[in-house]
């Protein structure tokens, strides 16, 4: 588990993939730079910066980009036999795969937010913007790396999450909210440390039971998933 773990690690911080992760959370931290050398207060520019850019974009579109990346390369390239045919349970493979798209998507997320918040408000928001956003790694890229398995286009899925569900439905029908991972964040992080830069539309309870729905959920699908994979690389 952990070689793949380590070849998974290599590959993504080997290619230009690596290259998109830097300039969203460079914007972020810049942008609440700019802000607060005006000495705007942070309530004025906190929600459009931390909760438009830092949870709206930054954490779902880098979670996007690595969890797609951590197996969707090998599905579409045919590399995957080549690990299939290790001697390794397929349990493993997942849970490897995914350890290295959340926690890379947990660091390049929460270190920016961190950054954002202190710079909004104090060290206390900006830890619990982080505690939220590695929460949010998680729970996005189990799904993303759930999506890379069962769709040729995983990227334009995750999107059309990110974009309409969570974006435009989210915004305007309620009921959306309950399925929104960007709302169990802003929840989240508003619980640590209370906020009128946050505004939470769900429940903690509805927040951490479904951030662990779709840990778990996502990520018992996916090996589920890659064990209907055949030699050929395609589903039996």
């Amino acid at each position: 588990m952990s070689t793949v773990a380590l070849i998974t690690a290599r590959g993504l911080f080997g290619r230009r993939r690596a290259l998109i992760l830097l300039p969203l959370p460079l914007l972020l931290i810049g942008l609440a730079a700019i802000c607060r050398a005006y000495d705007l207060p942070g309530d004025q520019w906190g929600e459009a910066v931390i909760v438009g850019l830092g949870f709206a974009v930054v954490l779902p579109v880098v979670s996007l980009i690595v969890g797609t990346g951590v197996l969707g390369s090998e599905v579409d390239d045919g590399t995957l036999v080549h690990i299939l045919t290790k001697p390794l349970p397929r349990r493993d493979i997942i849970l490897a795969k995914y350890a290295v798209a959340a926690g890379a998507s947990a660091v390049t997320s929460a270190v920016p937010l961190f950054v954002a918040g202190v710079l909004a408000d104090s060290a206390t928001f900006g830890a619990a913007l982080a505690v939220a956003a590695v929460v949010g790694a998680f729970a996005y890229s189990a799904l993303f790396v759930l999506l890379s398995l069962v769709t040729r286009r995983p990227v334009l899925l995750g999107l059309v999450y990110i974009l309409v569900w969570e974006g435009l439905l989210g915004r305007f029908l309620s009921g959306t909210r309950v399925l929104s991972i960007e709302q169990y964040v802003i929840t989240i992080a508003n619980k640590i440390d209370p906020s009128t830069i946050l505004d939470a539309e769900v429940g903690l309870g509805t927040a951490v039971v479904m951030s662990a729905v779709f840990v778990i959920g996502c990520t018992l699908a996916a090996i589920n998933r890659l064990g209907s994979f055949s030699l050929a690389g395609e589903t039996s």
